[in-house]
């Protein structure tokens, strides 16, 4: 576990990122302010004295950059931080990997324009990418939820496994990948036929497959009023992930 976390801090080092140490308890006052204190199984809290188990540290991040990032001189900034996180969950999640109490890998980049924020993301990507291969660990990246975190965007970095959880969608053809509840299929448009008939009745004996309406009428079986729209993918199971959010 030392040498993972080593190699992790060795690619974030690499791209300007600076370790944090962030608090395990934090003002529950900080969590309304985002809108997140009541985010179903996310946050533990104590409510004797107004603080939470941090799930996630945004809400600390942002209120120390809130008292130390006087100037945009002073950006971009990346910190990061690994070190225990704890979460509602109502079971475990991935194995032992994500029960309540567990280990995790977060980093914050603070930009000064839309511009500064993709840049820093492809950073993370790629030092990401890095960091699995030095761990002889053949990955994928696919689109997915942001959740309860928010932002514009997400990906996820996914491993094959017999005991994955999460099942993906991957297209070898046009390369698209994403997490199958996320997931979205692309429709063409369709234009009407040539000939614009009037509705009528039409016999139709012994067919009972959209196949065979097709053949009877010479159609192609896009121009049907009622049709399924499938995608063919291959399913993929993930045994672990570690998302980016824009």
């Amino acid at each position: 576990m030392t040498k993972a976390m080593n190699i992790v801090r060795e690619e974030m080092n690499a791209i300007g990122g600076q370790e944090f140490h962030l608090p395990a308890l934090s003002p529950e006052s900080l969590w309304v302010q985002t809108g997140r204190r009541n985010v179903p199984n996310f946050i533990l809290s104590i409510k004797e004295r107004d603080l939470v188990l941090a799930p996630t540290h945004e809400e600390v991040i942002g209120w120390l950059a809130s008292m130390h990032i006087q100037s945009y001189k002073d950006l971009p900034q990346t910190w990061y931080q690994i070190q225990t996180k704890f979460r509602n969950e109502p079971r475990p999640r991935s194995g032992v990997l994500r029960g309540r109490q567990f280990t995790m890998k977060d980093s914050y980049s603070l930009d000064r324009a839309w511009e500064d924020l993709d840049a820093s993301y492809e950073k993370h990507k790629e030092a990401y990418k890095r960091i699995f291969s030095r761990c002889g660990l053949a990955h994928f990246i696919v689109g997915a939820s942001t959740g309860a975190m928010g932002g514009t965007g997400s990906q996820e970095f996914m491993i094959d496994s017999e005991f994955g959880e999460d099942s993906t969608v991957l297209c070898p053809a046009c390369g698209y990948a994403s997490n199958i509840e996320v997931a979205a299929s692309a429709v063409e448009k369709l234009t009407r036929l040539e000939t614009n008939d009037p509705i009528r009745e039409i016999h139709t004996p012994n067919v009972k497959t959209i196949d065979e309406l097709v053949n009877f009428l010479h159609i192609d079986q896009m121009h049907f009023a009622n049709r399924w729209s499938i995608v063919i993918t291959a399913n993929r199971c993930s045994f672990s992930c570690w998302g980016m959010i824009r």
